[in-house]
């Protein structure tokens, strides 16, 4: 036989309360007794009927709290848990409502705590509508006046936006999944830029579609933001508390889904006039600078008259000294001239000499020695060449002889004279 402690015991007691499905969600009707607040603000009291007593705890914050007193008759929403250290089943409340509350209220109640647990209410998640959408989407039933309002408003403030319109029922049991479908296929097919989900006013039971938990999770799900505007503005639905903006009726929605054209154009035409006015003014400002950097700049530019007479000065000094030095210049190349036409040999054949050289060899003669009797010589003289021969006398020396006729022109030459002898420089004078 297997002996267990009683940590083992209640720990088994512990588990199978907390994975038992029923005792996880359970709405309990019972009369408060044995009530009392603990400083931590938490709420300890039995719920009781005339066969059975259960013990309960609340903790601070929850809703319906306060409604909480000796003898009140409440329904109580919550599950049963072990709570070990004191060996008691506790049924531990989330929510208190007071009784003959009616059944889809219980509900409504429940699923709104489950769902903001869970974080599908959170403000932080919540995403700015677009400020000009292209494409809007609806979804509602196509019969009534929801969509003609909507229609109506998209038409006169943004005429530029498109509509798809996903049509569903918006009451009875198919209508929760509907709805959800036409959201999801918007959010997924369509392009929307916003969807928004309306219908008309009614009761609770009416609008009971939109407290579903599968609207709510696709409200959730979708990536398009979602703008909820389900019945009157006092009604309220979980739909409203997922969607990232919840209007007040229909219309209201779709005057948040686009912007005011009318007003978007006479803020533009008011744009426009300021601009205008400031380019003008602007434009003035800028006139006026450059006018005033263009005073600026004439009254520093220098004396132009002043300046001129001054250059004319220095070129008349410039062109007065260029004419000294080129003189100057002219002069030498002048005396250049005569010198070089002093030392021309054409100059000197002119003034009587002449050469003399050997025809067979071209060399110049200028000594005596070189030449032999016989030989041929060429005489140059200013005006041409006298061909000769050279022969010898008593003393030694050796003279030529002109023989045949003078090329070039001789003028001044007397025919028959012999040359009186040949200078040493090579040259010889015609007498």
């Amino acid at each position: 036989m297997a002996v267990y402690t009683v940590s083992q015991v209640t720990s088994h007691i512990k588990r199978s309360l907390d994975t038992d499905p029923w005792l996880e969600d359970l709405w309990i009707q019972g009369e408060v007794s044995n009530f009392q607040v603990a400083s931590s603000g938490h709420t300890y009291f039995s719920l009781k009927d005339r066969q059975a007593v259960l013990r309960a705890v609340m903790f601070r914050g929850q809703p319906g709290a306060e409604l909480l007193s000796e003898g009140a008759s409440v329904s109580a929403h919550g599950k049963v848990s072990f709570y070990e250290p004191r060996g008691s089943t506790d049924f531990m409340v989330d929510i208190a409502m007071p009784l003959g509350v009616g059944e889809l209220a219980l509900e409504l109640e429940r699923l709104k705590r489950k769902l903001e647990a869970e974080g599908l209410f959170e403000l932080s998640r919540k995403r700015r509508l677009p400020q000009f959408p292209k494409v809007v989407g609806v979804v509602t039933s196509p019969a009534g006046a929801v969509l003609h309002d909507i229609l109506n408003i998209l038409e006169s403030r943004y005429p530029l936006v498109e509509v798809v319109l996903a049509a569903t029922r918006v009451q009875g049991e198919t209508a929760p999944a509907e709805i959800a479908a036409a959201i999801e296929r918007l959010d997924r097919e369509a392009g929307c830029d916003v969807i928004i989900v309306a219908r008309g006013g009614g009761s609770l039971e009416d609008l009971w579609a939109f407290n579903v938990e599968t609207v709510a999770r696709a409200i959730y799900a979708s990536k398009t933001p979602v703008i909820s505007a389900i019945g009157h503005e006092t009604d309220e639905t979980i739909a409203d508390y997922v969607a990232d903006a919840r209007a007040a009726t229909p219309t209201a929605a779709a005057g948040m889904a686009v912007p005011d054209g009318p007003a978007l154009l006479r803020s533009v035409a008011a744009l426009q006039t300021g601009m205008s006015h400031n380019l003008f003014r602007r434009m003035g400002q800028q006139r006026d600078e450059v006018s005033r950097v263009q005073r600026r700049m004439e009254s520093a530019l220098p004396d132009i008259g002043t300046w001129r007479r001054r250059i004319d000065d220095v070129g008349r000094v410039a062109q007065s000294a260029a004419n000294g030095i080129l003189a100057q210049a002219r002069l030498g190349v002048d005396g250049a001239h005569h010198r070089l036409r002093g030392l021309d040999p054409q100059a000197t054949l002119g003034r009587g000499f002449s050469i003399v050289e050997l025809t067979a060899s071209g060399e110049v003669v200028s000594s005596p020695g070189q030449v032999v009797p016989g030989d041929p010589l060429k005489i140059t003289v200013a005006h041409g060449v006298v061909p000769a021969t050279a022969t010898g006398n008593a003393t030694g020396n050796t003279t030529g002889n002109a023989s045949g006729n003078a090329t070039g022109n001789a003028a001044g030459r007397r025919p028959g004279r012999k040359s009186k002898g040949v200078p040493a420089s090579g040259m010889e004078r015609l007498l």
